[in-house]
């Protein structure tokens, strides 16, 4: 069935046949059509790594094959997404080991883009703590791999957007916790300088990001909310908490009913919101105890929230910088306010060490922010792209709607990769709007 697809930013906007299966034995004779395809999740990548002439959706193969509550291993199909696996891990003590800003991804989604989150500096990928998975090729052969087996193929998936073939089981650890709650700490810092400098003191923390006013200039340049936080347990919580200390989040969501016209978002809107959300917090310090949902997935307690960039869409641009670029986060962020290109959403984490082939994540600080499509935001882009470049960094490809092959330039092991997609899908049968404009699956 041909239906207009797009990512989570709305753009770009694809007309494609859409396939899915249900059964294991209905997935071969998808793969054996003629057309090409790419994999597709619940379409919560930003841009068009899952868009393409033709899709194969994982939505309907999502059953749990097993959890092993003793030791925390759950293995699953594909499909299923990190909102049902925690409903069902987090009522018997374990949660996930890395989860990005969202719980409606798929696991296949998590492998795709291999996620990181508020841990990774501490705890890595989501890759690190996969056992084993199986992937179903071009050829139509399945194979197992593991970090040792199959080894090459197992490290292209971990983040390679689906271009090896169809993530048809996976297997991973889970990581034990003794209630569902989250004990964080909310620390004001008045610029980026303490910013950085309370990165460094608090790095001990499993989890810690910090939110961002773009647009302030002057000595409150860079102007943030750092948030650090660790599982709260059960002595840790109130009276009330204690009754339930697994509890779930409720699963009622607002909504947000309609696109917003485009005037709506600029500048000033954008400064408004920025003062009212740095002084909404009275004291340079505020401790609590939340429940996990509030901590890693506040905006998916607003359905359709993309919708509040208009029916043009966005596009989210995160990058990453070395820890020793400084300068760079400092000229990005002044390129931003003197162009009066603000963002509601400047979310800034510190990152360990690059653990896969094809990983985005290094070490250093990733910043994401949001930009409404309108006249000349993509040539500012461009624009940013070549600081991004020039301090050697990376723009991360799950985010990508927009950038240039050459911004691949700095993931250092690039052509093993496309070596490595072409060994599994030589013809290029698995590809996307996104590879064949990176050129991830030329294959000439």
């Amino acid at each position: 069935m041909k239906k207009w697809l797009s990512g989570w930013g709305n753009y770009p906007v694809i007309e494609s046949k859409e396939d899915s299966f249900v059964f294991t034995d209905q997935l071969a004779p998808l793969i054996e059509d003629e057309l090409p395809f790419i994999p597709r999740g619940n379409g919560r990548s930003y841009g068009d790594s899952s868009l393409g002439e033709r899709t194969i959706s994982t939505l309907k193969y999502d059953k749990i094959l097993s959890f092993d509550t003793v030791n925390g291993v759950f293995e699953c199909q594909p499909g299923i997404t990190l909102s049902q696996v925690l409903e069902v891990i987090v009522p018997q003590g374990w949660f996930l080991p890395v989860t990005p800003g969202t719980k409606l991804i798929t696991i296949g989604g998590a492998v795709g883009s291999n996620v990181h989150g508020k841990n990774h500096r501490k705890e890595g990928s989501f890759s690190k703590y996969i056992i084993d998975m199986d992937v179903r090729l071009a050829s139509n052969a399945v194979v197992t791999c593991t970090a040792s087996e199959n080894a090459d193929l197992f490290e292209a998936t971990c983040g390679g957007m689906g271009l090896t073939g169809v993530v048809t089981r996976v297997k991973f650890r889970l990581k034990k916790i003794n209630t569902s709650y989250i004990k964080q700490k909310q620390i004001k810092a008045e610029n980026l300088d303490e910013l950085l400098l309370l990165f460094e003191k608090y790095q001990d923390f499993s989890y810690t990001v910090a939110w961002i006013d773009c647009l302030k200039k002057g000595e409150q340049f860079g102007r943030s909310i750092l948030t650090v936080g660790e599982h709260a347990t059960l002595n840790e919580l109130n009276d009330e908490q204690k009754k339930n200390p697994f509890q779930l989040p409720a699963k009622k969501m607002l909504n947000f009913p309609f696109n917003l016209p485009s005037w709506v978002l600029n500048t000033f809107t954008v400064r408004a919101f920025n003062f009212l959300y740095y002084t909404k917090n009275f004291k340079k310090e505020i401790d609590s105890v939340v429940l996990y949902d509030s901590f890693f997935y506040p905006l998916d307690a607003i359905n359709n929230w993309n919708r509040m960039y208009g029916k043009n869409g966005f596009v989210q641009y995160q990058f990453v910088l070395p820890l020793e670029a400084k300068q760079g986060l400092v000229e990005i962020l002044n390129r931003i306010s003197d162009k009066g290109m603000g963002s509601f959403l400047t979310v800034l984490k510190a990152l360990g060490k690059q653990e896969s082939m094809i990983s985005f994540c290094r070490e250093g600080y990733t910043l994401a922010l949001d930009f409404p499509l309108r006249s000349g935001v993509l040539e500012f882009l461009d624009e940013l792209d070549e600081i991004v470049l020039k301090y050697g960094g990376r723009i991360y490809i799950t985010k990508d709607a927009r950038m240039k092959p050459g911004m691949l330039a700095n993931y250092p092991e690039l052509e093993k990769f496309k070596s490595i997609v072409k060994k599994y899908n030589p013809d290029g049968k698995i590809r996307s709007a996104q590879s064949d404009r990176l050129l991830l699956t030329d294959i000439k």
